[in-house]
């Protein structure tokens, strides 16, 4: 492990938005900072922060889907080029964020950990086999491929699920050793502590028999788990043989794609 992690980067109103400039990759070269940024969602976004935005980000790719682009629309800054790329076409329970959504969360995830768990490991695994998960990213690697100026900035809602599997794949192929991954999918913990916190404490107040059973669950849903890397990593064995064989026979990528994006 080379112990290398992405970069957080300090907004006013963004909590979860990094570089992943400095990590290690193939041969020991680190990634370009400025480059590769992720994010959770920008729609609270304050002036600063989208003036800071506007000097470092060429791109937004916004995974969520349309209705939660409709109820929290990403922020219009000069200069940077805005593309909808859903991963997933419907509301997913713990990972797309739509208030019907979160209406219906406690009732379907809510009150056992480990339905939760499974739910969360399927949805991972879903990235590996759904037909619409595949097409998106393939899409996303082809933006990548193209050079630019300033950074591209990927985000869905918390900027855990959809865009960690983003960033897991850039890893992947510019060579971040898998602990390295694993450690800084995990970062997301950390940096969204208050908000899941917040959530849960909403759900609280409005749960009468709301017990430390639902609690668990509900921190499952929202948190980073490596149960949910293993089950993604677990289906591309399956599938695939190995995770580079989905990036070669899933993704389509090729030997020279690899190569640019690393020389990049």
């Amino acid at each position: 492990m080379t112990n290398s992690i992405s970069r957080l980067i300090e907004f006013n109103n963004l909590n979860n938005t990094r570089d992943l400039g400095g990590m290690t990759g193939y041969g020991g070269r680190k990634i370009k900072a400025g480059k590769l940024l992720r994010s959770g969602q920008l729609f609270p976004a304050s002036d600063e922060d989208k003036e800071k935005l506007g000097s470092m980000v060429d791109m937004f790719v916004d995974f969520r889907t349309s209705q939660e682009c409709t109820e929290k629309p990403d922020p219009s800054v000069l200069g940077i080029e805005y593309l909808h790329l859903p991963a997933f076409g419907d509301l997913v329970e713990g990972v797309t964020r739509e208030e019907k959504t979160d209406r219906s969360l406690f009732k379907a995830m809510g009150a056992d950990p480990q339905i939760s768990m499974e739910h969360m490991c399927r949805v991972y695994a879903g990235f590996i086999q759904n037909q619409s998960c595949i097409s998106c990213y393939r899409t996303f690697l082809d933006i990548l491929l193209k050079e630019r100026e300033k950074a591209v900035l990927w985000h869905c809602t918390a900027g855990k699920d959809r865009t960690g599997f983003a960033a897991l794949l850039i890893q992947e192929i510019l060579g971040v050793e898998k602990e390295d991954i694993v450690r800084d999918y995990l970062k997301t913990n950390e940096n969204l502590s208050d908000e899941i916190k917040g959530i849960i404490k909403m759900i609280r107040s409005k749960q009468e028999d709301f017990d430390e059973k639902n609690e668990e669950a509900l921190k499952v849903l929202f948190g980073a788990r490596t149960e949910f890397l293993d089950a993604l990593y677990g289906k591309a064995d399956e599938l695939y043989g190995s995770f580079s064989g989905f990036l070669k026979d899933g993704l389509k990528v090729t030997e020279e794609e690899i190569e640019k994006l690393r020389e990049m």
